[in-house]
């Protein structure tokens, strides 16, 4: 099947069973998406974080309830 290349840094494809695959012009995997546009997308998305770095800022999570259920 043909690849598309977008923003000259990645293609999609789609592979079997309908599923959408992105890969770097080097061919390592990327995202896998169930169309064409969520895996641009996400994509996308992945390639800004790694450029950019991702926001290691800590996020505390409360587990107790204080509230009588």
């Amino acid at each position: 099947m043909d690849k598309k290349l977008y923003d000259d840094c990645f293609y999609v494809q789609q592979k079997k069973y309908g599923l959408w695959n992105s890969t770097d012009k080097e061919g390592k995997g990327l995202i896998t998406s169930l169309t064409e546009e969520d895996c641009v997308r996400t994509t996308r998305f992945y390639l800004k974080g790694v450029q950019e770095g991702w926001d290691d800022t800590p996020v505390k999570y409360e587990g107790t309830v204080t509230e009588k259920l």
